[in-house]
C-alpha cells in the first residue's frame, strides 16, 4: 500500500451560520511529506514550513513565491517563530541546536550557542516591540530553563526555571505581555514577560497527556489549549485585567474634570486682575477703589467733578 502525504490549505468562507470548508492544495509544498512546524510572519507576509526530514521552505504570502529551499536546514524539525518585524525566523532541531534565519534572502544568520548539557527545544520571539529578546525552552541535563537571548547580540543574558518541567508547548500573547508554556505531562503556566514571573499556573490540565497546541485568544487572557487524549479546552487566565479604551478615555475626561473644578476654585478664591492670590502683606498696602471714587451712595453733586464747583 502506498500512502501520499502532502500539504493542503482550508479556507474557511460562508456566513457564521453556515461555515464551510474549501480544500486547496499547495503547488510549493505538493509531496514534500510530514511537516513538523508551521508558521506565519506577524504581518502575514511569509509562510514557513519545516519538515521532518529537515527542510525548511519559506514563501510569500499568498503568491506562493518560493524565498528559501533548503534541505539541509536540520536534522528534523521541532519548532520555529517569525520575529516581530518578520526578518529573522529562530528554528529548532530535534538534535537540540538552533538556528537563525534572514527571511528575505534565506541565508543562515548564525547557529545560537550552547553547552554541550543544553538541548534548545523551543522558541519565541518577543511582541511587544520594546524587547528585541529571544525566549527559547532549554532541556539542560535533567533541569527545564527557559533562556533569553538578546536578538541584537544572539548572546544568552540569562536563563529561569518557570515551568521546571519538559516543556511541549510554547506561544506567546499578540500584545507580547505573557508568554506560555505546555508541559509534556498536561500543565501549563503563563509568565508575565515584564518580570519574568509566573503570572497563572493550571496544573492537570490535560491529565498525563501531553499538550499539542497552545495559542492566547486576541482580545481576552484567555488560552486554547489541544491534547490528543482530551481535545479542546479553553481556560480564563487569572492574570490582572487589561485597560480597556473606553475605560482610558474615561480617566482622561476625569481628569480634565478634575483640573476644571480645581481651577475655578482657584479663580474664585484669588484677587488680582490676573487671579493669582496675593501675599499678605501686598493685600493691605494695596489702596482701596473706595478711596479714590469715594462713596457711591453719597450725595454731593460735586463729588464726581475732579475740577470742583464751577461758576455758570
Amino acid at each position: 500500500m502506498r500512502y501520499f502525504l502532502m500539504c493542503r490549505l482550508f479556507e474557511l468562507y460562508g456566513q457564521e451560520t453556515n461555515l464551510k470548508l474549501l480544500i486547496k492544495e499547495l503547488p510549493p509544498l505538493r509531496d514534500a511529506g510530514p511537516q513538523k512546524c508551521l508558521a506565519f510572519s506577524v504581518d502575514g507576509s511569509r509562510f514557513a514550513a519545516g519538515g521532518a526530514d529537515g527542510h525548511l521552505r519559506i514563501l510569500e504570502w499568498p503568491s506562493l513565491r518560493i524565498i528559501v529551499d533548503e534541505s539541509r536546514a536540520h536534522k528534523s524539525f521541532r519548532d520555529m517563530d517569525f520575529s516581530l518585524d518578520s526578518e529573522f525566523l529562530a528554528s529548532t532541531s530535534t538534535d537540540g541546536s538552533a538556528r537563525i534565519w534572514k527571511t528575505e534572502d534565506g541565508v543562515p544568520l548564525m547557529t545560537l550557542a550552547r553547552n554541550s548539557d543544553e538541548k534548545i527545544e523551543l522558541c519565541r520571539f518577543s511582541k511587544d516591540g520594546t524587547k528585541p529578546f529571544l525566549f527559547c525552552a532549554v532541556q539542560k541535563g535533567d533541569k527545564a530553563v527557559t533562556a533569553v537571548y538578546d536578538i541584537s547580540t544572539w548572546n544568552k543574558i540569562g536563563h529561569k526555571r518557570l515551568l521546571k518541567k519538559p516543556a511541549s508547548i510554547m506561544s506567546i500573547s499578540l500584545d507580547g505581555k505573557y508568554l506560555a508554556m505546555g508541559s509534556k505531562d498536561g500543565d501549563i503556566c503563563v509568565v508575565e514577560v515584564k518580570k519574568m514571573e509566573i503570572s497563572h499556573w493550571s496544573k492537570r490540565l490535560h491529565l498525563g497527556t501531553s499538550i499539542a497546541s497552545l495559542e492566547f485568544c486576541p482580545g481576552q487572557r484567555v488560552v486554547l489549549t489541544t491534547s490528543s487524549q482530551w481535545g479542546a479546552t479553553v481556560t480564563k487566565l487569572n492574570v490582572p485585567a487589561d485597560w480597556k479604551e473606553w475605560q482610558i478615555y474615561l480617566l482622561l475626561l476625569g481628569l480634565f474634570l478634575a483640573s476644571a473644578v480645581a481651577f475655578y476654585m482657584f479663580f474664585e478664591k484669588s484677587d488680582s486682575f490676573w487671579n493669582f492670590p496675593l501675599a499678605k502683606e501686598q493685600q493691605q498696602t494695596r489702596p482701596k477703589i473706595d478711596s479714590f471714587l469715594g462713596d457711591a451712595q453719597s450725595d454731593d453733586p460735586n463729588m464726581w467733578n475732579p475740577f470742583g464747583p464751577l461758576d455758570m
